[in-house]
């Protein structure tokens, strides 16, 4: 079982040799900032428990293993120790909540962007490429030699928190320019509403970018622009052979990798040749495939 744990919805997938997979996506409940850390945290346990039961009943087989992708600093126990998308996780023993859920099941669990880039990197047949995942944040990860930077045992890389522009808006770690800051999909969302002077829906920005409204063009042209500044800086410093551009938001906007990828030529210096720029082949999947790898033990 692969389960992708996101800021805003957590997908899920069980499969097994010769057996049909199954997979579900559930959101999760509404945050309230009056309720108590306490509470909010079970509530979404809850309704964690009601969907892993739910594509368990669905699945009818037993669960060997389960990979977790997660976005939050995890403890080698399994003790959520901060996730500024979800704060009131902290101090969670996640690894003791699973393991009730599914009992006997082995837990493993691991960066969610250091899994999409390794999933992304078996997909395309590429051994050194770079992976961003814009999505309610922006994770993702290098690739060198087909295995993840900086390697086991010390950290993931967090791409997300590369600082591209100083003077540029908060980012939720506290630091400003952040790419995440710029350019995730809430991000975009917000810059897009102050341009049009009203709320603006991921449904809206999609619609207004194809049709061409310059609102809508300049939010994802600042996106794309902040995007490729964190991914030619890791391109100086690693020397992939692939930059990969996915994750739900950017899987959901369709032109905004060519955004990212006309951007980057761009920055292109003279005697180093730009790095090609793709769409993720899993788009918002990536994540939840890395999980799927990890539960199998790769």
């Amino acid at each position: 079982m692969g389960i992708d744990v996101g800021g805003t919805k957590v997908a899920l997938r069980i499969e097994g040799d010769g057996a049909r997979a199954v997979r579900s996506v559930f959101r999760w409940p509404p945050a309230s900032r009056s309720a108590p850390h306490r509470s909010a945290t079970e509530r979404d346990l809850a309704a964690l428990a009601r969907h892993v039961g739910l594509l368990r009943a669905e699945w009818g087989g037993p669960v060997k293993s389960v990979g977790v992708a997660m976005p939050a600093t995890v403890d080698g126990e399994g003790r959520v120790l901060t996730w500024p998308g979800r704060p009131h996780w902290a101090g969670l023993g996640l690894h003791e909540e699973l393991r009730g859920l599914i009992p006997g099941a082995a837990v493993r669990f691991a960066d969610d962007g250091d899994l999409a880039a390794l999933a992304e990197a078996g997909r395309a047949g590429c051994r050194n490429l770079v992976y961003l995942g814009v999505g309610t944040g922006i994770g993702g990860g290098v690739v060198v030699d087909g295995r993840p930077l900086p390697g086991p045992g010390r950290g993931s890389c967090e791409v997300g928190h590369i600082v591209v522009d100083r003077a540029g808006a908060r980012c939720d770690c506290g630091r400003h320019g952040c790419v995440q800051a710029l350019a995730s999909g809430p991000a975009t969302l917000r810059r897009a509403a102050t341009l049009l002077g009203g709320l603006v829906d991921f449904d809206a920005l999609r619609n207004g970018f194809a049709a061409g409204a310059g609102w809508a063009v300049s939010a994802v042209q600042e996106s794309g622009e902040a995007l490729a500044v964190a991914a030619v800086s890791l391109c100086e410093l690693t020397r992939p052979e692939l930059v990969l551009i996915g994750g739900g938001f950017a899987s959901g906007l369709p032109g905004l990798v060519t955004v990212v990828a006309e951007h980057s030529r761009r920055l292109a210096r003279p005697g180093a040749p730009p790095v090609p720029v793709r769409e993720a082949a899993l788009g918002g999947l990536s994540s939840l495939y890395g999980a799927v790898s990890l539960a199998r033990g790769q």
